[in-house]
Parts: C-alpha cells; sequence; structure tokens
C-alpha cells in the first residue's frame, strides 16, 4: 500500500525514481508523483491514475537533478486527485516530503497550524505533517548544518500515528531525511549513491546492499554517507545486510500477467517452502527456525493463528490440518480483532502470525499484542527482512519467491504447506508412527506434480469461465478442511473479477444462503473423495433441485459427480490434508481467466494494495 522512492547520487533522478515506481506498481495506488531538487529550486509534477500518466506529463516537462523523492498514493485523507498526490510540499514551497502511514492527531496539528495563519491546499494528513516540519525547519537558525533533520524529529514528536517519510528542502540541496514509524522504510546504499524505499525491490537493480529501519529510525543521508538517529530512548544502530533478490524473478517473462505466472510458479514454490524440511530417516519435518526445543514444543497447548485476507483463509485451513495431525487445539483470529480484544490466552499458547510481506499492519499489532501478554511468537512470511521476521521470536520462511499480483496464490499454498509440515512435526512428538509420518511426507513431496497436472486443465477452466461470464454472483461451499477453500476461491473471484461472490460451509446451505440460489447465481462446490463426500452431494443435489448451477472440484476418478454437476474440474487423489492445496489452484485459474475475459486489471485491481500497511 503506497510506495516510496527516493535518490540522491550522481545519476539523473528522475529515471531512476520511475524505474522504482513501476516497481511498486503491486502494491496499489491511485496516483503518483515525482519532486526533483535541480540546483535552482523544488520541480514537482503529480498525476492521477497509472504511473503512465505521470511518465506522459513528464515526457513534456522532464524534472533534472540528482535528488529527488517520488511515491505512489493509495488514498487515506481526501480524494485520488492531483492535488491530493504526493509530494506534498510545505507552506514556502520549498520543503516536500513522502509519506506513506496515516497521521491520526493531524486534526490537532492542522488546527494549531491554522491558528498561526498557515492556509492549506489539499485535504491529505500528509500536507499538515509538511507544513508541520516547514514549521519547525523556519523556527531554526539557518546556519544549522543539520537543519532539515532537526526539523523531521522536532515535528515527529508531536506526531501521533505511522509513518514512513522522506523529506527534502532546497536550503540543503543534498540532503535527504527519512524516518519510519510502523511503515517501512529501506536504506539502500551503493557506490556514490544513496536510496531510500518503502521496498527492496524499487532498488534491488541498482544495490543489494541495505538498511531496514527500526520503528523510531532517522536517518540523513548526504553526498557523504548517512548517519542515524532515533527518537526513542533506545540506542539503535542499522543493520547492513546483502538481499538475495533477482530482477529477474520479478519479471512476467512469457506469461500476459503475474498473477497467472505466480499460479504456474506453484510447484516450484511449494518445493522451496519443504526443501530441506523433511526428515525421511525419523518420518517427520524439521523447522529449525522455530526457535523451540523439543520440550517445548511438546509443552504447546494450543496454537492461535492470526492474519489477514488470504494468510488468514491459509490458517483456516492449517487449523484443520494441526488439529488433524497432531491433536492440537488450533484458533484463527482475524488480526485486525486479535489486536484490539482482549482474548485470553493461556500460557502454554502459542501465536502463529501469517503475512506474505511480514509488514502487514494489523498482524504486527497482533504479534506485538501476543508479546504484551507474555507469549511466544513465530511468523510465516515471505520476507526475510521484514518486520514480522525480525519482531517475531522464530518462524518458517515461504521462499516462494517475488509475488507482484496483489492477488495472492503462491502467498496461499506456501503456508498451507508450512502448517503440513508443522501439523508433521508436532503430530510425530504427539501419536503418529513412523509408517503414517512416511506417508505425509509422501503426500507432500507428491504435492509438486499434483500441481503441475491441475495446471494442463487451464484451457478447460478457461472455457467454464467464458461460460459463466455473465454472472454477477457466485456462491463457493466446502466443508471441513476446504471451507477455507471456498473462502479463498470466493476472495479470488471478487478480488480480480469484482463479481460479488461468497464462501460458505457446505452443511449452512438452508442456513440463509439457499435464498440466493436462481438460475444465474453459479455454485462452486468443492467436492473431494473425502469423510464428508456423500453429505456434500446431497447439498448439490438441494442446488440442482433449484435449477442452480454447479461447477464442482472433485478428486479423479468419481464418474458420479458427473450425474450432477454442470462443470467438472478434477484435480488428483490426495489425502485430506493436501488436497485443499490441490483444490485452490483452479479456483485461482477460475478467477483469473473470468477476469481476463471481463477486461478487468488482473495484477492491480481498483481499489486494492499488495500489503496493507496502514490499518
Amino acid at each position: 500500500m503506497c510506495g516510496i522512492v527516493a535518490y540522491l547520487g550522481d545519476k539523473e533522478a528522475q529515471p531512476l525514481l520511475l524505474e522504482g515506481l513501476r516497481r511498486l506498481e503491486y502494491r496499489g495506488y491511485d496516483s503518483s508523483g515525482i519532486a526533483v531538487l535541480n540546483g535552482q529550486g523544488l520541480e514537482m509534477v503529480k498525476k492521477v491514475g497509472r504511473i503512465q500518466n505521470l511518465e506522459r506529463a513528464l515526457g513534456s516537462h522532464p524534472l533534472h537533478g540528482t535528488l529527488g523523492i517520488s511515491h505512489t498514493r493509495w488514498a487515506t485523507h481526501g480524494k485520488a486527485t492531483d492535488v491530493n498526490a504526493h509530494p506534498h510540499t510545505d507552506a514556502s514551497g520549498k520543503l516536500a516530503i513522502v509519506h506513506n502511514g496515516v497521521i491520526e492527531n493531524y486534526g490537532i496539528l492542522k488546527k494549531k497550524l491554522t491558528d498561526k495563519g498557515y492556509q492549506f491546499r489539499t485535504e491529505t494528513d500528509t500536507e499538515v505533517l509538511a507544513f508541520l516540519i516547514g514549521f519547525h525547519f523556519d523556527t531554526l537558525d539557518a546556519e544549522t548544518d543539520n537543519r532539515l533533520e532537526m526539523a523531521v524529529m522536532e515535528a515527529l514528536r508531536e506526531v501521533t500515528g505511522t509513518y514512513g517519510l522522506v523529506a527534502i528542502h532546497e536550503a540543503q540541496p543534498d540532503v535527504m531525511v527519512g524516518a519510519r514509524r510502523g511503515s517501512p522504510l529501506v536504506l539502500g546504499i551503493g557506490p556514490h549513491e544513496h536510496f531510500l524505499a518503502s521496498d527492496v525491490s524499487a532498488m534491488a537493480a541498482h544495490t543489494q546492499t541495505v538498511a531496514h529501519l527500526r520503528d523510531f529510525d532517522v536517518v540523513t543521508v548526504d553526498r557523504t554517507g548517512y548517519r542515524l538517529k532515533s527518537l526513542s530512548q533506545n540506542k539503535t544502530g542499522l543493520e547492513i545486510s546483502q538481499i538475495d533478490y533477482q530482477a529477474g524473478e520479478a519479471k512476467m517473462g512469457d506469461f500476459p500477467h503475474y498473477m497467472l505466472k505466480e499460479i504456474f510458479e506453484q510447484p516450484l514454490s511449494i518445493q522451496n517452502a519443504v526443501r530441506g524440511r523433511l526428515n525421511l530417516e525419523e518420518s517427520t519435518a524439521q523447522l529449525g527456525g522455530l526457535n523451540l526445543s523439543p520440550q517445548e514444543l511438546r509443552d504447546i497447548d494450543r496454537i492461535v493463528i492470526t492474519g489477514c485476507g488470504t494468510a488468514m483463509y491459509s490458517g483456516m485451513v492449517g487449523e484443520y490440518i494441526i488439529e488433524s495431525l497432531a491433536h492440537v487445539p488450533v484458533e484463527v483470529e482475524w488480526a485486525s480483532e486479535f489486536r484490539l480484544r482482549n482474548s485470553p490466552l493461556d500460557r502454554r499458547t502459542l501465536v502463529l502470525a501469517v503475512s506474505q510481506s511480514g509488514e502487514t499492519e494489523d498482524t504486527l499489532g497482533a504479534l506485538r499484542e501476543a508479546h504484551r501478554k507474555g507469549h511466544r511468537v513465530l511468523g510465516i512470511c515471505n520476507n526475510v527482512a521484514s518486520s514480522l521476521a525480525r519482531e517475531t521470536d522464530g518462524g518458517v520462511y515461504m521462499y516462494a519467491g517475488p509475488e507482484i499480483s496483489v492477488a495472492s496464490t503462491k502467498a496461499f499454498t506456501s503456508p498451507t504447506v508450512i502448517f503440513v509440515l508443522l501439523g508433521l512435526l508436532l503430530g510425530r512428538m504427539r501419536f503418529l508412527s513412523a509408517t503414517q509420518g512416511r506417508e505425509i511426507i509422501g503426500a507432500i513431496e507428491a504435492l509438486p506434480d499434483q500441481i503441475t497436472h491441475v495446471l494442463r486443465q487451464s484451457e478447460h477452466i478457461r472455457q467454464i469461465a467464458k461460460k459463466y461470464q455473465q454472472a454477477r454472483s457466485m456462491l463457493f461451499f466446502g466443508r471441513q478442511m476446504q471451507y477455507g477453500i471456498a473462502l479463498e476461491g470466493a476472495l479470488k473471484m471478487k478480488e480480480i473479477t469484482y463479481i460479488h461472490a461468497e464462501g460458505y460451509p457446505t452443511a449452512e446451505l438452508k442456513h440463509g444462503p439457499i435464498a440466493l440460489i436462481d438460475e444465474q447465481t453459479p455454485s462452486v462446490f468443492l467436492c473431494t473423495q473425502d469423510g464428508v463426500y456423500d453429505k456434500n452431494i446431497n447439498n448439490l443435489q438441494q442446488i440442482k433441485a433449484r435449477k442452480g448451477p454447479v461447477i464442482a472440484v472433485a478428486t479423479e476418478g468419481d464418474e458420479e459427480i458427473l450425474q450432477h454437476a454442470d462443470d467438472v474440474i478434477y484435480i488428483p487423489a490426495a489425502p485430506d490434508y493436501t488436497a485443499p492445496i490441490l483444490s485452490v489452484v483452479p479456483l485461482q485459474l477460475f478467477a483469473y481467466h473470468m477476469a481476463v475475459i471481463l477486461g478487468r486489471d488482473v495484477d492491480k485491481p481498483r481499489n486494492l494494495a499488495k500489503s496493507v500497511t496502514v490499518p
């Protein structure tokens, strides 16, 4: 959500800033802008809509200079307009900032500045912050060497809320100041140049030496290097690391969209998630990153999984998997609710926080709430250098590779297979035999080839999508481990096609959803050969009795389903604990093909952001 790219070096800033913004498009945005110090003053161009609009404007009015800031905005305060787009300037027009996050007390600060005679031009909280920094800058002695740094720090001491920001000023044309609290900001270090960005992908093509700012850090960058200060009482230092990021991994290649590419990458991402984590000799999983001894793992009486969106639905599947394999009670909580409610957690509760980016604000809030209550928190994420990875007590990385499309696919199947690994590990400590452990390992190892088999049906699934392209609403039904898949399938459909879609437990059909059944409303049934197959068939027949069209995801070899469903997508036979990982893939393809047929912007659906870094 929102993206920051800033550059100070010996190259022209504009091309590098635009390139960085394009790499951050996946985060979701509705406007963009660039400000550059050109040696004579501050120049700025801002445009609503896609980055192409900004590029066209810069084509007729290029910005020259080697220090600049840029931003992609996702509107929070104020509509998506050219005026409300970032960067924002102070009252003098000489200071500019870009900002991610929310200034919660901006109303109070705005009144304070209005009372001093300041007049605002926009509806945004960021402009209030720019004016506040400008106010403090103007009160400092003009001869002060670190004037911009001091002004930023003084302003932020008055701020309540979250921020990742970068500020520049005409009076200090060789300085940029960055600060972070609750919204990620990364310093990129290169020879004779530095970057500040909200995501390493924005600068990975130019430097792989980075340092992630911690909350309350303030970094000042000039032509000679950088220095770090902190707004907190804790002494801090930047931890320099090398990122393992191949720019080629984030390119579409021969695929028309990132989403399709990432769907087809799932055999590899599953392999990466389990590589080195299966112990054939002991018929179990090995997850060294948990930082828990065997005795500590044995002492776990309860697990709470928390996340948002796709991560949450993966956790709902994980709940059934872990309880089935390990007989450990599991609950799943929306991170946005967990962080605010007074949920009773007993002493031996383990919290699992799931987030692809590791920067989801609500999930980080849940993590911190669990820590405040003295609980051990483990993370499952895809970003090794993320806030979640740094703040948890241990965890498991997905190793899914870059996921650019806003609609997550790899980031659903990868954590789900990690839940199978965790269920295997805990189960072998409790009651699973070595023979059962080997069977589970065999099922896990079969997944990549089985997913490849499902992917070969892409054209068949496209034809089904074409058949139902006029639908305005869809229902998704699943039971037990497949219930979370129904929710995820509905989420994918609504995210990228804008068709209304809802997921339900199959047995809840007659408790409300059956009122929605008609000839124009397709129902997608997850009807694999499991212990509730006959019950699912019964519910399916009730829909057919009311002339509702049915698309079934079924197990290969099931001939009976052909008598009941209008269309069938088959998946290979698999145990209950891996079947959901297979059955979600056809739903991903179904949503993708439907979106393409309807002409939607598949990788950047309206109003959505990849990483929700503001609550």
